[in-house]
């Protein structure tokens, strides 16, 4: 029971603590609307459960014992959130809070886009590997860390998808809209703080 309850407490603060994700998840919602940002929160999600599925094969391990791997996964996504933050950082595109503005991307873009962040997130990495190095042993049967797994994924998508729907609300979202330039500015600034900060990460080390 100890065990739940630390694997319960551990995926809430990782969830709700303010990261590339919720950037994400952000600009999606604003700038293209409900159903773009629920996608981004989806692919959130499906990006914990790849992390859940190397961990539970043993990659994990790996990953967990060879600072090299480890580096070139920060180095990747410190890129990826570079290129994201730059791009919004330098749109100068007016959006209208139309639904069918042609600036939404397809749902599979906006699955894409929270996938890949979550994916090359190492911030998602180290806090799957340290909840099952530290909470699972080797006598908890498979059937419960999959649903630790499950429970990890599955708090994300809720949580961005909340995300998602407060953000994409119509007036809110028609009011960040008409200040769309400073809020852009100040999400891929963000986001290119968090790319960099990753990147430098390593080197502190």
């Amino acid at each position: 029971m100890t065990e739940v309850f630390a694997v319960v407490m551990i995926t809430v603060l990782a969830v709700i603590s303010p990261g590339a994700d919720f950037a994400m998840v952000t600009r999606s919602s604003y700038l293209c609307g409900r159903k773009a940002g629920l996608l981004a929160a989806l692919g959130i999600a499906a990006g914990v459960l790849i992390h859940v599925g190397y961990t539970m094969l043993g990659v994990g391990i790996l990953i967990a014992t060879s600072p090299v791997l480890f580096t070139a996964i920060q180095y990747l996504g410190a890129v990826y959130l570079i290129y994201i933050g730059f791009s919004t950082l330098r749109s100068r595109t007016h959006l209208a809070a139309a639904e069918d503005t042609p600036l939404n991307p397809s749902g599979f873009a906006a699955f894409r886009q929270g996938l890949m962040t979550n994916a090359l997130n190492p911030k998602t990495t180290l806090f799957v590997l340290s909840t099952f190095t530290q909470m699972v042993n080797p006598d908890t049967p498979v059937w419960v860390q999959l649903a630790y797994g499950l429970f990890m994924a599955g708090a994300h998508g809720v949580w961005f998808s909340l995300v998602a729907m407060f953000f994409s609300q119509a007036s809110l979202r028609t009011a960040m809209l008409s200040r769309q330039g400073m809020i852009n500015r100040t999400i891929g600034s963000i986001l290119m703080l968090l790319g960099a900060s990753l990147a430098l990460a390593p080197m502190a080390g």
